[in-house]
C-alpha cells in the first residue's frame, strides 16, 4: 500500500496539480490537509472520475482534511467523534483493516497565545482518541501536517528556531508523549539525513533552493506496521511548480 500525505493549502488553487501528481505517482492512499472549501464546493468528482473515493470534511476559507483512496473503505469517522463538530481537522478511515488517521494540527500562532494553549489541548485530546480507540500492538497509521518539526535536524536553523512556534519545547513534549504511546517516524526508518524538509514558508524568497525549510508533514505508524515499511520519501518536485502549496507530498509504502 502506498500512501501520501500533503497540506494542499486550497484544492481548488491545487487541483489540477493534485490530479497531475495522483497520475504520475498512483499513490492508493492520499491524504489531504487545508483544503480551504465547504463541503458541496469540494471537487469530488475530478477525484471519482480518476477512481479515487474521497471522504472530506471542510469549510470556507480555513482547515479542511480529505482523504481520497482507490481502495475500499471500511469504515471511516470524521472528527474525534461521530458527532464531532469540529470535524475539519481530523478523518479515520480503516482501509485493508489498518486504521489511517488523517490529521492537520492547529499551527499555534505564537507561545503566548491562545491558539497556542488550544494548540497543546488537540495534542492532548489526540493522545486520548489514540489510547482510547486503537492499540500499539496493531497496525494503525497516522498522518498529516503536525506542525511540529521534531528534530533538530527537522528545521534550518535549529539554534535561532528553538521556541518559535512549530519548533517549541512544549510543543516536542506534546509530541513525544504521543509517540511513546506507540509510534514510529516512518520517514526517518529510511531517510536519514539533514535538509528533508516538506514545508517553505512563501514570505521566504527561493526558500526551497536555499534549503530554509522545515518537516512538519510527517507519516507515523506502530511498530507492526512500521516494521513493514518499504521505502518513504518527499516529493519536493510539487513545490516548484507554478503556484505551489507551501508544503510537499510525503510518502511512504507498505508490504501489505
Amino acid at each position: 500500500m502506498k500512501v501520501a500525505t500533503f497540506n494542499v493549502n486550497s484544492i481548488r488553487v491545487r487541483l489540477q496539480s493534485v490530479l497531475t501528481w495522483l497520475e504520475k505517482e498512483s499513490p492508493d492512499v492520499l491524504c489531504l490537509q487545508e483544503t480551504k472549501v465547504i463541503d458541496s464546493d469540494f471537487p469530488a468528482q475530478a477525484f471519482h472520475d480518476m477512481d479515487y473515493s474521497p471522504v472530506f470534511r471542510g469549510e470556507k476559507t480555513y482547515n479542511g482534511v480529505a482523504l481520497l483512496t482507490r481502495l475500499p473503505v471500511e469504515r471511516a469517522q470524521i472528527g474525534f467523534t461521530d458527532d464531532e463538530a469540529e470535524g475539519t481537522r481530523l478523518i479515520t478511515a480503516v482501509i485493508q483493516g489498518v486504521p489511517i488517521v488523517n490529521t492537520y494540527i492547529p499551527q499555534g500562532y505564537e507561545p503566548q497565545s491562545e491558539k497556542f494553549r488550544y494548540k497543546l489541548d488537540w495534542f492532548r485530546r489526540l493522545y486520548d482518541y489514540f489510547d482510547r480507540n486503537f492499540s500499539a500492538q496493531k497496525p494503525l497509521l497516522w498522518v498529516g501536517d503536525f506542525n511540529v518539526a521534531p528534530e533538530a535536524m527537522d528545521v534550518h536553523d535549529p539554534g535561532k528556531m528553538l521556541g518559535q512556534v512549530g519548533y517549541h519545547p512544549d510543543e516536542h513534549a506534546a509530541l513525544e508523549r504521543i509517540r511513546k504511546w506507540g509510534f514510529v517516524d516512518v520517514f526517518r526508518m529510511h531517510q536519514q539525513g539533514r535538509e528533508q524538509y516538506s514545508f517553505w514558508d512563501y514570505r521566504v524568497k527561493n526558500a526551497v533552493q536555499r534549503k530554509k525549510g522545515w518537516r512538519i508533514d510527517h507519516i507515523w505508524a506502530t511498530k507492526p506496521l512500521a516494521d513493514k515499511s518499504i521505502q518513504a520519501w518527499i516529493d519536493k518536485e510539487l513545490r516548484l511548480t507554478e503556484r505551489p502549496s507551501d508544503h510537499a507530498p510525503v510518502v511512504a509504502e507498505f508490504a501489505l
